[in-house]
């Protein structure tokens, strides 16, 4: 298997689409009562306390999205530790009703509540900080510690010398303890790695322009070389993603490697841990030297072509900061959920214009410079547009009508019979040319195509709760989405689907 060999990537994708891809069994059922642990338990390891700040750091969650600030603020422990939590960490306890047990609501979505996201912290010597790698662990709200000195320049060498991390002081490292996500989603939870590490990506990116920090999201790397830094080779957690916190940092005068492992993670006993289909998938789509990660970055110089709208367009309002509501980053994350029931209000064209604005934003990352994907609507309840579907586009900030009529019944089937879909006042769709996408990166295509989506997903879930309404991430049937929006869909996929709308108290 190689990342070239993209016909692994294809038959991925089509035998895990519902409702009747040919990798997924029909007959499975997950039992909520054997809900797997969801937190990493180590043996060993110094320990440090994470604090967080007692007021919020001043920058609406709008703001953040809108308008990213400068950069140069200092990091220190104080920075990463609201960086760490409000993207990973528990922000509420809720009370699971299937099975009464409490459960600890995260910062960011997450398909299932399985929150199978895991996050390293690859960092040099900062105020409050010694150099070393280290897991963050939301549970007591601490770094433990899992080498000693700095791991910086390995890092660097397993990315490839990307630029970006060059100068970092520290990096975030994310990784995807599949088999949480498995027992429930079974072959899908690998698109379920991307969708909830987009998500909870979308915080971090967020959070740090809100701290005036460089960053960027990394998907080119040895995967063989991070695994083997993280202490995970053999183990049943994949590397995704790679973001560099910060700039101008000097780098270590000598590259002596990072020091031995220092803890022993505690056996799991009781869950399958294998499933062959997603380590397959992972495998096809891993780089294995510097060169095989220097030509994935190629992908970059690749043009975008905006697709002009085909007769009418409706511009949508400009969105003014100074009319938006200013709900620090921070209170925004702690109120944000997946609404589970929308009331039948329209939302107005400018709140939808926000949160368009939030998804088209440019996402850095070390492989493309511009939106590759297309965001399909079906519009339920919005004043001043016209119930109907909708293509968007972000270059000229128009909507192209394509149908219009009342599609809530059409809105739920596609979100596979889900209600939410149908009582929504908006569906966005992200579709992208998985096709093209396979052939320009390889196999390696499909995490970018999938996470891209997700990120831009995330932004939707701050931009919403931002603006003080609901949202949540649908499932969908894959082949009828695209049916419903053909012809100009044809030859699409779907990888994400967020529904829009007033909560219902």
């Amino acid at each position: 298997m190689s990342n070239s060999d993209i016909a692994i990537g294809r038959q991925f994708h089509d035998g895990t689409k519902h409702p009747n891809g040919h990798l997924l069994d029909p007959y499975h059922r997950y039992d909520p009562t054997r809900r797997p642990r969801l937190f990493k338990d180590y043996r060993g390891g110094e320990r440090i306390r994470l604090s967080l700040e007692p007021t919020p750091q001043g920058v609406s969650a709008l703001q953040a999205l809108l308008e990213p600030a400068g950069s140069g603020g200092d990091l220190d422990l104080g920075v990463l530790a609201n960086i760490l939590h409000f993207s990973a960490g528990i922000t509420k306890w809720l009370r699971y009703r299937l099975t009464g047990e409490r459960i600890a609501f995260r910062a960011a979505a997450c398909t299932g509540a399985l929150y199978h996201i895991e996050l390293y912290l690859a960092s040099g010597p900062l105020e409050g900080l010694e150099a070393g790698l280290y897991h963050y662990d939301p549970e007591s709200q601490q770094l433990v510690r899992l080498r000693r000195g700095d791991p910086r320049p390995a890092l660097l060498e397993a990315c490839a010398q990307e630029p970006s991390l060059a100068g970092a002081p520290a990096a975030l490292i994310i990784t995807d303890v599949f088999w949480r996500n498995a027992v429930k989603y079974q072959a899908r939870a690998y698109r379920h790695s991307f969708w909830d590490a987009g998500t909870l990506l979308a915080n971090t990116l967020a959070l740090a322009t809100a701290h005036d920090q460089d960053s960027n999201i990394i998907l080119g790397f040895i995967d063989a070389e991070l695994s083997k830094l993280l202490g995970l080779e053999g183990s049943p957690e994949l590397p995704l993603a790679v973001v560099p916190l910060g700039s101008g940092a000097q780098a270590p005068e000598t590259n002596d490697g990072p020091g031995t492992l220092e803890v022993e993670e505690r056996p799991i006993e009781g869950y399958p841990l294998e499933y062959p289909v997603i380590t397959q998938m992972h495998a096809a789509s891993t780089l294995a030297s510097e060169a095989e990660v220097r030509d994935w970055r190629t992908g970059r110089a690749a043009d975008r072509r905006e697709v002009e709208p085909r007769g009418e367009a409706i511009t949508m309002p400009d969105p003014d900061l100074a009319e938006l509501p200013a709900d620090p980053l921070e209170s925004v994350i702690r109120r944000r959920g997946s609404t589970r029931v929308f009331a039948h209000r329209p939302l107005r064209s400018d709140q939808l214009a926000v949160a368009l604005e939030a998804a088209a934003a440019p996402i850095g990352t070390d492989a493309i410079e511009a939106p590759a994907g297309q965001l399909y609507l079906i519009v339920n309840a919005v004043e001043g547009l016209k119930p109907g579907s909708y293509r968007y586009h972000p270059d000229s900030r128009t909507l192209e009508p394509l149908a219009h009529g009342d599609f809530r019944g059409e809105a739920g089937y596609l979100a596979l019979s889900q209600a939410l879909g149908a009582d929504a006042s908006v569906n966005l769709y992200f579709l992208a040319d998985l096709s093209a996408g396979l052939k320009r990166f390889g196999n390696r295509g499909y995490r970018l195509a999938q996470l891209e989506a997700a990120v831009r997903a995330g932004r939707v879930y701050l931009a919403a709760y931002g603006q003080r309404f609901g949202a949540t991430g649908l499932t969908f049937s894959d082949d009828a989405v695209i049916d419903f929006f053909s012809p100009l869909a044809a030859g699409l996929d779907v990888m994400f689907l967020i529904a829009l709308g007033h909560r219902k108290e």
